[in-house]
């Protein structure tokens, strides 16, 4: 019989030691499993479950700002708040589904939301579109290392469409918004997500779901609320908002001190200037994190609101300067040819100490006034003779003139050059009389002499040009066409001519060359008040701690003193002459401001003064004052500045009306605090003043 014998069916080798190697790795990773849950399965529970703490600092409001007289300037206004604190590691993805929450809870404006804003958020809410956007080759190369997930995200965003943009409904909008303001500055640092028109609807309803919206919560915020509106703006100058943060040029300086990304801080003038001190101490806070939400924030300690600043304005003072400054100028602006007339300054300061008691300036355009309060320190313009006190000092100390000496007022001219003239001829004429009726002449010869030049009429004359150097050398000492030192930045010097000769040299001597700011006008005429002391401006007169009670000022932190920065080295004999035409100028019986300040019971001297200038290309006047009150003991003094007064066959006094209404309301004021000691309220005060005009002086 035949035996078959069966083939036996077997597994090849290599397949074997295949399913055993599987066999071990599934043996291996069970093992693992085990590991982890049984042996170390409790500790990494406790790992899921832990939470982690995280200090940070969160900004405390700032310090106030009162007057002299202790009136609130600037406050801060509390406002409800909806912040959220992201933490570390949170995906886009989730802070959407908060933002998407909250949105069925407030009203969010999409003001803000930029176009880039829509893009991002169009490709949160359509990932697989956003997806579709690049090609596989392009992802492809991001693979292999020729593009970066940057250069993809760019190129989606350059691919997202007008279209794909008009798709987003107002409701989506509306939670774009929201989500911006969630995903700025840092993890950790809590954002301001709706600070503006909160309502107390919108605060409970988010207070009340605080545990459906983690990293979500609600608080008091503030903003800056200016008492006195407009009145002073441009010097207090102005803080960034939430949206600006820190300015890019400081960030690091700022970063460095403890500031976050989205901070507050003062961007110019006193807001920027005394940023340390108006800042305070930022509050401490701790963030309860779990996974990678922020579950519960714990104040560990408040910190402290700025301190507070107490300058030397006297607010009321200042309205009322403001509001004769704008009275006058309508007043004046009926007058024929006085079209360029769209702006005044006037700065009012103690010259004994320096204090600023005014700093107001206003710019008309379009029939609106605005505050332009910045161009009394940084708007230099031709002064004319208001600047002779300083021409007649520098001619006395040199030796060129002294006390009584004479000069002949008739027109002078130099060979080649236009005949130059004081506003008539005024004959034989000394010291007092040059200045108390004005004589251009008499300043003309008087710095001539000091160039060491032989005048002879219409003949040549040769100088010494260095005469320029001493004469603005002798100008700077009472703080003309040099900056006046006050403490806010951005103080602008003036402008140099930069040019010699004869005539120049003479336009020099009547404040028609060189220009000058408001600022370093009213120091000038405050250092010839105080015999030579020249005062450094201040518009700071203490630092205070700040306190909790409602506008009570805390304790002393830092007084200022009053700061002598020259003393002008002229015989007292001098000043005294000067003082005397000053006087004249005001109450003489030729003086050309005697129509407004003859028989006023304060006693003031000053000096006028009128500039040729240009605007446009046309020749206009700048109409500029002087002076200060008592004569015998003064304790204000002040500068009035006018460009573009008017032109042509006209002119005004309009600088006369203003320095009069001031001195008047200055004084009314003194007169009625003496009344009223107790009185600390400050009332919105107004000005009267009589807008009669005097002849105009020409000279």
């Amino acid at each position: 019989m035949l035996m078959i014998k069966k083939k036996k069916s077997h597994v090849p080798f290599r397949l074997n030691m295949l399913f055993f190697a599987v066999f071990l790795l599934f043996s291996a990773l069970i093992l693992r499993l085990g590991v982890v849950q049984i042996v170390h399965g409790e500790k990494f529970q406790k790992e899921v479950d832990k939470t982690e703490d995280k200090i940070v600092n969160l900004p405390v409001p700032r310090g106030k700002i009162y007057d002299k007289n202790g009136n609130v300037i600037v406050d801060n206004q509390a406002l409800n708040a909806i912040t959220y604190t992201r933490a570390q590691g949170t995906k886009q993805e989730d802070v959407l589904e908060i933002a998407e929450t909250l949105a069925k809870l407030i009203e969010m404006k999409p003001d803000k939301v930029t176009e880039r804003d829509l893009k991002d958020f169009w490709m949160l809410e359509n990932p697989e579109k956003a997806k579709a956007l690049v090609t596989d080759e392009e992802l492809q190369k991001e693979q292999d290392g020729d593009l970066s997930s940057k250069d993809i995200y760019k190129l989606q965003i350059e691919r997202i469409t007008e279209e794909d943009l008009n798709q987003i409904t107002e409701s989506e909008l509306e939670v774009a918004a929201i989500f911006r303001e969630m995903t700025k500055g840092y993890a950790l640092v809590p954002q301001i997500v709706k600070n503006e028109n909160v309502t107390p609807e919108e605060y409970a309803v988010v207070s009340e779901n605080l545990e459906h919206l983690p990293g979500v919560n609600t608080t008091t915020d503030w903003i800056r609320d200016y008492k006195f509106d407009n009145t002073l703006k441009t010097i207090l100058g102005r803080i960034s908002d939430t949206d600006e943060g820190l300015p890019g040029e400081k960030l690091d300086y700022y970063l460095a001190r403890g500031y976050n990304l989205n901070d507050r801080v003062g961007l110019s003038y006193l807001e920027a200037q005394y940023e340390s001190v108006l800042h305070g101490q930022k509050a401490k806070v701790k963030n309860v994190i779990k996974g990678n939400a922020v579950q519960e924030t714990i104040m560990i300690s408040e910190g402290q609101r700025g301190s507070d600043l107490v300058l030397t304005i006297d607010m009321e003072l200042q309205q009322a300067v403001e509001q004769i400054i704008e009275e006058q100028m309508l007043v004046h602006k009926q007058n024929r040819n006085t079209q360029y007339l769209d702006r005044t300054f006037v700065v009012m300061m103690d010259p004994k100490t320096g204090e600023i008691l005014s700093m107001a300036g206003k710019l008309y355009d379009k029939g609106k006034f605005q505050d332009y309060a910045l161009g009394t320190m940084n708007a230099a313009y031709e002064m004319g003779s208001t600047v002779k006190g300083a021409t007649m000092l520098t001619g006395y100390d040199t030796g060129v003139i002294d006390i009584g000496s004479m000069y002949y007022d008739a027109p002078i001219k130099i060979k080649g050059t236009e005949t130059k003239a004081s506003w008539k001829n005024l004959g034989p004429t000394n010291d007092l009389k040059a200045l108390e009726m004005s004589s251009n002449v008499y300043m003309f010869r008087t710095f001539l002499d000091l160039a060491g030049g032989h005048y002879v009429y219409n003949q040549s004359i040769s100088i010494d040009y260095d005469a320029f150097r001493t004469a603005r050398n002798y100008f700077s000492q009472f703080g003309l066409g040099v900056k006046t030192g006050i403490d806010l930045p951005g103080e602008g010097s003036g402008y140099t001519g930069p040019s010699f000769g004869p005539g120049l040299l003479m336009d020099l001597a009547i404040g028609q060359y060189d220009t000058y700011t408001t600022l370093q006008l009213a120091q000038y005429v405050s250092t010839i008040a105080n015999d030579g002391y020249r005062m450094q401006p201040k518009i700071v007169r203490e630092i205070h701690q700040p306190t909790m009670e409602e506008n009570e000022l805390g304790p002393i932190q830092k007084p200022f003193e009053p700061t002598v920065l020259n003393k002008v080295e002229i015989d007292q004999k001098y000043f005294n002459r000067v003082q005397q035409g000053f006087k004249l100028v005001f109450q003489g019986g030729n003086g050309t401001a005697r129509s407004a300040f003859a028989g006023k019971p304060y006693n003031a001297a000053g000096k006028t003064g009128t500039a040729q200038s240009f605007i446009h290309g046309i020749e206009v006047v700048n109409s500029t004052l002087v002076g200060y009150a008592p004569f015998d003991n003064p304790e204000v003094a002040f500068a009035v500045v006018i460009p573009y007064a008017y032109y042509g066959n006209t002119s005004h006094n309009m600088n006369l009306s203003v320095g009069a209404a001031i001195l008047d309301k200055y004084f009314e004021l003194k007169e009625k605090r003496a009344a009223q000691p107790q009185q600390t309220e400050t009332p919105n005060a107004g000005a009267q003043q009589d807008t009669t005009e005097d002849e105009a002086e020409t000279e």
